[in-house]
């Protein structure tokens, strides 16, 4: 259940939101104007009745109390979840008691808890160890990991013969012979069962001709597609951990096999990523105890938000597998002991020279790591000619931000957060800079989601 007297901020609310146009339309409806008979309880639920353009007021209702992140439910026709009306709920709730007293849920609301109540008993009974194990087949699980090995084996055969045939004939074919190539390559990985040579490739197809300098950033790319299928060829001669990162590389599904760690995770950044086939929800978490930095990866299809959702700044007590791997930070999200709560927490932070080395420690156990995660400390925003830096307020040292950082209204937050005074900022750094996700002032402060 949620704290009592403990309410969300306005930005984490709108964290929630599925896309910029639901943060917009539900900032509009965060306001006591459209609400009638709203409330909340101590179990963690809030409603309320949203007047719209119909003869009946929408029902609305969010279950904060679910471990796994809010729910929702809203008589209103709109697909997207959370919609307008629960994020506007969710933000008169924010506002204090006087919009959302505390008080008994109506009959319609009511119907729906209970109902997700006996849902969720239901499903951890069926979850439980009761269930008889060791069903499957393990010979035949070991024949299907063969098969798919030795397709794989053929695909990056395949690859490395064709990348042979690039270099032999030149970078320059690369912008002669269009992305039509590159697409016929990548499906063919994808036929081999082998999604991360795939998808590389298909980034090899988008660099020629993308201003100056591409056949540089082409040769890059083609040196660590040529790693990594090498990688795969010779993984028999490698140690144990770095053949599981690059079978992670690769594409081929892994379980997360580590201990589970029970910790007060707190959530430093959530930001979602999209293609046409699926959205991806990358959620970095820090433990409070352990003081570990992991990744929660969620997806959902082309389309719709991924269910799970963590606020910035909230806690969750739960515990977390990792992945096998190198230096691996993925895991899986295990039991949860509560639902997610505001927190004080505030991950320890390092200088600028400090984030560079430990990404370059990093590229030892995974050499096709974009970024790692870091928390800057004591950093101010500044101009750098027509780009940014963060530079250290105490030492002569800076890390440019990415170009994808540069372009992002995140960043005229960060500098109106920084107003020129240090920062406190969590982010990915990598080789072409790093990318500011969250950032806390100097002192006490709610964190400041920027992404």
């Amino acid at each position: 259940m949620t704290q009592q007297g403990v309410r969300w901020t306005a930005d984490q609310v709108l964290a929630l939101a599925p896309d910029t146009a639901s943060r917009k339309a539900g900032s509009k409806l965060g306001a006591a104007g459209p609400w009638s008979e709203a409330g909340s309880s101590d179990e963690g639920t809030v409603w309320g009745l949203c007047k719209g353009s119909g003869s009946k007021p929408y029902q609305t209702i969010v279950d904060i109390a679910d471990a796994s992140g809010p729910a929702y439910k809203c008589s209103c026709p709109s697909r997207k979840f959370p919609c307008k009306h629960a994020l506007g709920l969710l933000l008169l709730w924010a506002g204090g008691e006087a919009a959302v007293p505390s008080g008994q849920a109506p009959e319609w609301a009511g119907q729906w808890i209970a109902g997700r109540r006996k849902r969720a008993e239901e499903k951890s009974a069926e979850e439980s160890p009761a269930s008889p194990s060791g069903s499957a087949d393990p010979e035949a699980a070991r024949r299907r990991a063969e098969r798919r090995a030795e397709r794989v084996t053929a695909g990056a055969v395949e690859l490395e013969q064709r990348l042979a045939d690039l270099l032999r004939g030149g970078l320059a074919t690369a912008e002669q012979s269009g992305y039509g190539l590159w697409e016929e390559t990548a499906a063919r990985m994808v036929d081999a069962q082998a999604q991360g040579l795939a998808a590389r490739v298909r980034e090899l197809g988008a660099i020629p001709s993308t201003g100056p300098g591409w056949p540089v950033r082409l040769l890059e790319e083609c040196a660590l597609l040529h790693l990594l299928g090498q990688g795969w060829l010779r993984r028999e001669r490698l140690p144990d951990t770095l053949a599981a990162t690059v079978r992670s590389r690769i594409g081929l599904p892994a379980s997360a096999d580590g201990p589970p760690v029970r910790d007060r995770w707190l959530v430093l950044a959530q930001y979602d990523t999209t293609d046409p086939r699926l959205t991806t929800r990358r959620i970095w978490l820090h433990g409070a105890d352990s003081h570990r930095t992991v990744l929660l990866l969620s997806y959902g299809a082309a389309g719709r938000a991924p269910e799970l959702a963590l606020p910035v700044g909230l806690s969750l007590d739960a515990e977390m597998s990792v992945y096998p791997g190198a230096g691996q930070l993925r895991v899986a999200l295990g039991e949860r002991f509560a639902p997610p709560t505001p927190s004080d927490i505030r991950p320890p932070g390092m200088t600028t020279s400090q984030a560079a080395a430990r990404y370059g420690d990093a590229l030892r156990d995974d050499p096709w790591l974009e970024s790692v995660p870091v928390t800057l400390d004591r950093v101010v925003p500044t101009p750098d000619g027509g780009s940014w830096q963060l530079a250290d307020a105490d030492e002569d040292a800076a890390l440019p931000l990415t170009p994808a950082a540069r372009s992002r209204p995140g960043l005229w937050r960060l500098v109106a957060l920084s107003g020129g005074a240090p920062v406190r900022v969590f982010g990915e750094c990598g080789h072409q800079g790093f990318t500011p996700l969250t950032a806390w002032p100097e002192g006490t402060g709610d964190a400041v989601a920027l992404c």
